[in-house]
C-alpha cells in the first residue's frame, strides 16, 4: 500500500462569475478528476480582482456566483477546499516578503501589466504592477507541487518559480518549486467570431463566447452565427478551416465523440445542420450544470458554509507556512 503523502495542487481564478466553454473544457472539467489524486485548494482570488476599477457589490455577487458555478461543475467540497482569498490570512503577508526580493524590472516587463496598464491609461494602481507577486504568494503559501494551467499559461508561474528559488537561496530551502500541470487532453476552444484567437470573456464581440450560464436560445444563436468558411466540407483543417475545426472541437468535447467520428458522421452534410447539432450538444452538456447552479444560488447559507470550511482548511496550512517564512526572514516570534 502506498502511504506517501499526497501532493498539493492549487489553482486560483478571479471571481468573474461568468465562466465560458474554454474555461470549462480547459480547466474546471479537469479539476474534477484532479481532486481524486491530490490535496486540492481552489482559491477565488477576490483580492486580485481589485487591481482594476470595479464595483464592490458586483465583486461580492461574482464571488458567490463563481463558487456556485464551481460546485455545479462538480467540485466536491468534501474532497477539496474552495475558499475566498480574502478569508485567509497569509496571502498579502507573504506577498510583501516576496516583493522585497523581487526585482522591480521583472514586474515592469510582465506582459499582463503592460497590456492592462496601456488599456487603463494614466490612473494605474501599484496593485496592478504587484499582481504577479501576490499570485506567487497564493501558490507558495500552500507549498503547492503543481498548478493546473493551460499550455499558453505556463509563463504565468515562471515568476513564482523564480521567487521560490530566490527565497530558498537567500534564506534556506523552504518552498517547493511548483510545476505547471497541463492537461493532456484538454480541448482548445477558440472564439466563435475569430477562430484564430482563444475563446475569452474579454472578446470584444459578445457572440464569440459561449458562457456556461447562457440560455439555450442564446447558445443556439451564437453557434448559428459562428464564422466558418466558403467551402462545404466538415473536416478538421486548422489552417484553412479554423471555424469548422473549432466547432468540431466544441462538438467533440461536449458529446464525447472523437473529431474523426464527427467528420465521418457529417460527410456530405451542410453547415446549417452541423451547427444546429453542435448547439444541441452544448445545450445538453450545460443543462444539468445550469440546473445545479440555480439550486446553489438559492442556498446562500450553504455557499457560506463551503467558503468557511474551505478557509479553515486553507488557514491551517497558511499559518504553518507563514510562521516558517517569518522565522527564516528574521522576525521575532509573535507573542502567544
Amino acid at each position: 500500500m502506498n502511504t506517501s503523502p499526497r501532493k498539493t495542487v492549487l489553482t486560483c481564478a478571479q471571481p468573474s462569475g461568468k465562466l465560458q466553454l474554454g474555461n470549462y473544457f480547459g480547466a474546471v472539467k479537469n479539476w474534477v478528476s484532479v481532486i481524486e489524486e491530490y490535496d486540492c485548494f481552489f482559491g477565488i482570488v477576490d483580492q486580485h480582482a481589485i487591481t482594476m476599477p470595479y464595483s464592490p457589490a458586483d465583486l461580492r455577487k461574482a464571488t458567490y456566483e463563481t463558487l456556485a458555478v464551481y460546485l455545479a461543475c462538480g467540485l466536491d467540497p468534501e474532497k477539496c477546499s474552495i475558499f475566498a482569498q480574502s478569508h485567509v490570512i497569509g496571502h498579502t503577508e507573504l506577498a510583501w516578503i516576496l516583493g522585497c526580493i523581487c526585482p522591480l524590472g521583472q514586474l515592469e516587463r510582465m506582459t499582463q501589466f503592460k497590456d492592462k496598464a496601456k488599456r487603463q491609461g494614466q490612473n494605474v494602481g501599484a496593485g496592478l504592477l504587484y499582481y504577479p507577486v501576490l499570485m506567487a504568494a497564493d501558490i507558495l503559501l500552500y507549498n503547492a507541487h503543481a498548478v493546473p494551467v493551460g499550455e499558453d499559461q505556463k509563463q504565468h508561474i515562471e515568476i513564482t518559480r523564480d521567487l521560490a528559488q530566490k527565497f530558498n537561496a537567500t534564506y534556506s530551502p523552504t518552498f517547493n518549486i511548483p510545476e505547471p500541470m497541463i492537461p493532456q487532453t484538454a480541448a482548445r476552444i477558440r472564439s466563435l467570431q475569430d477562430p484564430t484567437s482563444k475563446m475569452s470573456k474579454s472578446d470584444p464581440n459578445p457572440n464569440g463566447c459561449v458562457y456556461l450560464l447562457d440560455p439555450p436560445s442564446v447558445i443556439r444563436k451564437k453557434i448559428a452565427s459562428a464564422v466558418t468558411d466558403s467551402g462545404c466540407d466538415i473536416c478538421r483543417d486548422d489552417e484553412n478551416k479554423p471555424g469548422i475545426s473549432n466547432l468540431l472541437e466544441i462538438y467533440s468535447a461536449s458529446s464525447g465523440k472523437s473529431v474523426a467520428e464527427l467528420e465521418a458522421q457529417y460527410q456530405g452534410s451542410n453547415y446549417g445542420q452541423f451547427k444546429s447539432d453542435v448547439a444541441d450538444a452544448v445545450i445538453a452538456l450545460l443543462e444539468p450544470i445550469q440546473q445545479r447552479y440555480a439550486e446553489y444560488t438559492e442556498n446562500k447559507d450553504y455557499l457560506n458554509e463551503v467558503l468557511k470550511k474551505g478557509a479553515e482548511a486553507a488557514q491551517k496550512i497558511a499559518y504553518k507556512t507563514l510562521a516558517k517564512v517569518y522565522r527564516k526572514a528574521g522576525f521575532v516570534e509573535r507573542p502567544r
